[in-house]
Parts: structure tokens; C-alpha cells; sequence
């Protein structure tokens, strides 16, 4: 297995996994042809060097695995660098063979060579599967996340 930067050609298998699960259906919009605000975004997260969206490759060339890392320079701790992990997914018919710790082994060490000083991300209350497998790597609920879902139409 290998782990890469995605190519715009495996964003519908990544739109694909991220649509594939209870939230992801509410929320993704995966069909053929891929509707372009997703060719779009891709464009815009691949073209910006403090976002990395990287994939893992089967042993047949096929992507079993997803994670958007991004770095955020901020003036708090010194002017320091906190890294943000989203979008993480392993397809259904990989998950349980270390498919996730892999992608997350190198989003820490990736992380570190960058000069981050904390990785943080955000999981769904109704994921208590993830918020296990966090933990597990060593993450710990220690601040209470909120957010504000804006209406743009």
C-alpha cells in the first residue's frame, strides 16, 4: 500500500467513499459525471501548499483510503503551526485491516516534519466508532468543539 497525493482522476472514487456512509448521505452528491464543485475544490485544495489531500492505494492501484491534512499558521504558541485532519474515510470493504492507522501514522509523522506542534480534527457525535479509533492513536476530547452551519443559498 502507498500513500500519495490525490490526482484529480481519483476524486470520484474519494467523493464516492465519502458519500458512502449514514452522514455522507445526506450531505454528498456522488454521480456520474461528478458535479464540477467538486473538480473545483479539488483544484483549489490541490493548487494551496498548507493543504495536502492524499489517498491510499490498494495492492490493485485502487484508492482504499482518504485524509485532507491542512496547516494553519496562526500567532498563538508562539506563532506556531497546527495541523487539521478532515475528510477521512477507508472504503467499506477495506476497513479493519489498519487501512485508517497507516493514513493516520503518516498524517502525524507528515505533521511533525512540517514543524506542527498539534494535530486536531472534528468527528460527528453520531461517530462513536471514530471518536473510539481517535482515541486509540493517542487523541483525546480535550476541548469542546461547536460550529455554525451558514445558509448560502
Amino acid at each position: 500500500m502507498m500513500i500519495r497525493r490525490a490526482k484529480k482522476e481519483d476524486v470520484p472514487k474519494i467523493v464516492q467513499m465519502l458519500a458512502t456512509d449514514a452522514l455522507g448521505r445526506l450531505r454528498e452528491d456522488f454521480k456520474e459525471p461528478l458535479p464540477k464543485t467538486y473538480i473545483d475544490a479539488f483544484q483549489a485544495i490541490d493548487s494551496d501548499s498548507n493543504q495536502e489531500l492524499v489517498v491510499i492505494e490498494g495492492q490493485k492501484g485502487d484508492v482504499v483510503g482518504t485524509l485532507q491534512l491542512t496547516f494553519i499558521q496562526y500567532l498563538t504558541y508562539q506563532g506556531g503551526i497546527r495541523a487539521q485532519i478532515e475528510a477521512v474515510r477507508v472504503h467499506q470493504e477495506h476497513r479493519g485491516k489498519g487501512i485508517g492507522k497507516m493514513l493516520f501514522e503518516w498524517a502525524i509523522n507528515h505533521s511533525k516534519q512540517k514543524g506542527a506542534h498539534v494535530i486536531q480534527l472534528t468527528t460527528d457525535k453520531k461517530r462513536p466508532e471514530a471518536l473510539q479509533f481517535y482515541k486509540s492513536l493517542g487523541f483525546m476530547d480535550s476541548h469542546e468543539g461547536m460550529k455554525l452551519h451558514l445558509n448560502t443559498n
